[in-house]
Formats: structure tokens, sequence, C-alpha cells
């Protein structure tokens, strides 16, 4: 590349050129060469790219990985269902150990993380994690306040617009918003904690929460230790008197009926529209304590209007590959939901396609580390104008 007619080019002139094409080719193009990579990761370069609309966000599957298997060069496993094929980010940039990826927002990455320093700064902090905000397209990224290892262990992690996230537990939820921290910050114990928390006062474990625009939707299993019996929970963080409170509701309509009663195992997954989410559950043939399932059924609720319809329907020859299995994990945002399961070794993905009444199933193959038990996973919006 030392004699490439690219290298007597003006800086300006390749960024102008480059800006212009897609997400993908750009990628790809930062992997020709150190020149081209050093041109395309430049500030300049992510600069002219947030004052356009020309780069538009790579919408991806991105798989979590097993907290069983730590490597020394962690990398993020993504599936482009646009391209067909998994690309491999590596997360080698940052200066954290045991890293685990667990949810985007915006083009950004968040993982939980631990110290590098072996043996730690002292025995209390063998149980402290942090996480950790990045782009693993340009290599930037920064740490939120150090919280426990329990955290890290049982709670789910949902994070917003404006830098907001929230780590919800059966009994208390943490909720941070940036303030302004310096980016690319070390792994610093001694920062003092900015989290707000709140008790959560649920009947019960916090079941696929989502966050849509400025409030937060879960399910929660109010019945008893031989039936279960799911309802929805609303919640929104509000300011009064400079004091931000949180207070859970229970969202239902008698219209609604045996809508939960329908489903076996119902989960929920944010939709690409903030008017609108999807529940997602089994089937079931009968009202019978130990019925089974027919199919895996999407259910899909307007939030405004508080109505149900039904969105998609698993085809059965699809199906038959999960009725083995007694559970299943389902994942997505936007208009994709995945769905795996033990022994299956692949993905099965509906995607919904805007202005078309017609919604698409199909196979993913190629996941890593199906055979270790179930994949699960998030949606990822790579961009390379996403700042943490």
């Amino acid at each position: 590349m030392d004699s490439s007619p690219l290298n007597t080019l003006p800086q300006d002139t390749l960024h102008q050129i480059f800006s212009r094409l897609s997400l993908r080719r750009i990628a790809a193009a930062k992997c020709v060469c150190k020149s081209l990579h050093s041109a395309l990761s430049s500030p300049s370069f992510l600069h002219l790219l947030r004052t356009t609309t020309q780069s538009q966000p790579l919408s991806l599957v991105a798989l979590k990985p097993s907290h069983r298997h730590v490597t020394a060069h962690p990398t993020l496993h993504a599936f482009d269902p646009a391209a067909n094929r998994w690309i491999k980010f590596s997360l080698s940039f940052l200066p954290f150990s045991a890293l685990h990826p667990i949810t985007s927002c915006d083009g950004l990455l968040y993982l939980w993380a631990s110290s590098l320093q072996n043996p730690p700064i002292s025995p209390a902090l063998n149980s402290q994690k942090a996480l950790v905000v990045c782009n693993p397209l340009t290599g930037q990224f920064k740490t939120l306040p150090q919280l426990g290892s329990a955290w890290s262990r049982h709670g789910s992690v949902l994070a917003g617009s404006l830098s907001v996230v929230l780590v919800l537990t059966e009994l208390a939820i943490l909720y941070y918003s940036d303030n302004g921290n310096p980016k690319n910050g070390t792994f610093d114990p001694s920062i003092s904690s900015n989290w707000l928390k709140f008790s959560s006062n649920l009947p019960s474990k916090p079941r696929s929460p989502v966050l849509i625009s400025d409030f937060i939707l879960t399910l929660c299993d109010v019945g008893s230790p031989w039936r279960s019996q799911w309802a929805m929970f609303k919640t929104k963080i509000a300011n009064n008197a400079e004091k931000k409170t949180m207070q859970w509701a229970r969202l239902e309509k008698r219209e609604w009926g045996d809508i939960f009663d329908i489903l076996k195992r119902p989960r929920l997954v944010k939709a690409g529209d903030d008017k609108k989410v999807y529940m997602v559950g089994g089937l079931s043939s009968s009202y019978a304590l130990q019925s089974a399932c027919t199919t895996i059924l999407i259910l899909r609720l307007d939030l405004e209007s508080l109505k149900w319809d039904e969105a998609g329907r698993m085809p059965v020859e699809m199906y038959r590959c999960f009725m083995e299995s007694s559970k299943f994990k389902v994942f997505g945002a936007g208009n994709r939901v995945c769905f795996s399961a033990k022994r299956v070794g692949r993905l099965a993905m509906w995607e919904e396609v805007k202005g078309d009444e017609n919604t698409q199933w199909r196979w993913v193959d190629g996941v890593l580390g199906s055979g270790d038990g179930l994949p699960r996973g998030f949606v990822f919006e790579a961009r390379l104008d996403a700042v943490p």
C-alpha cells in the first residue's frame, strides 16, 4: 500500500470519499491496511460522520459469551442479517479482564468488567465489578462507578438514550445518568458511586424488563408455587421536588381477558417503535397445568390503545426443533426476535418487514459455542459516530 494512489490523496479528500459509503463498506476498508485504518479512525473523520447522514447504523445481532469461557483476546460475535454473515469485533483495546457484553444502545456496547490488577488493590475489590461503555468500532470507552459482584450476577441491565443505565433485581433498582465523567477513564476504585438506589416493591423477580422511552415494562410471576401467573408492571423515573422517584403499577385491562394464560414462559422484547412492545412465549394447547405447546407465538401490544394483536407465529417445521427443549431463550429488539434452545445448534430469527403484512422466519447457522448451552444475545446498532 506504500505505492498506492490512495496515499497521495489529501486526507480531507479521502474522508469525503469514504463518508459517502455505508458503514459496512467503511468497516471493511479499515481492515485493508494500516494507512486506511488510521485515516478512517481519526477524530476528524468521525466528526465528519457525525455531521452527515450518509453513514447509517449497521443493525447486528450480538451474542453474549458464556461466563465459563474467558479468553485472553475477548471478542464480540455478531450476525449481520443483511449480509448473512458473522462479524467479529475485537475488544482487546479495553484494559480490563473478564469482559462480558450484556446490552447496547445508540451504537454503544455495555459490558461487565473486572480490574486487571492481580492481586487486586485490596481484598474488598475481589467482589467489585464495573460497567464499561465502549464503541468497538472506534476503541473509545469509559467506566461507570463500580458495583458489587451480586449486581453483575443477578441484575438485568437496561441502557437508554442520554446515557441512562438501570440495573434491576427483585429487591432494588439502580439508576445512573452520565454527568460528564471523563472519557477513556481507567478502572479507578476510588471513584465515588453516583448510582441512585430505589426499592423495587415488585411481587417477584422482574423478567425480561425493557426500557421504552422514559419508562420500564417488565413481567412478574404473581402466581403460586404450583402454578405461574404472569402480570405486566410499568414504572417511570420522575423528578419530584428535585428528587427522583419510582413507583411500579400493574398494567392491565379487563378486555385483555386471559391473555397471560395463552403463553407459557412469556417474555417481553423491545420493538422498533416506542409505541409498541412484543410479548413472546409458547402457545399452550389448553389451560391444563401441564399442557403442551403447539408453537411459539409473538404478540404485539399497542402502548397507546393497550390493544393486543398477533405479530408472528413460528412455522410448525421450525418449531419441531424446539419441542424437545423445556426452555428456550428469546432476545432481540427493533423488528427482529431471535430464539435459541439447547441441542438446536442454531438460532431461529423472526423479522417484521415494515409496510408488509408478511413476516420472515429463517435459520441462522454458525452460532459460536452453541453446544455449551442456550445462546443469549441482544441487538447491536453499530455506529462509527457514537461516543461513550
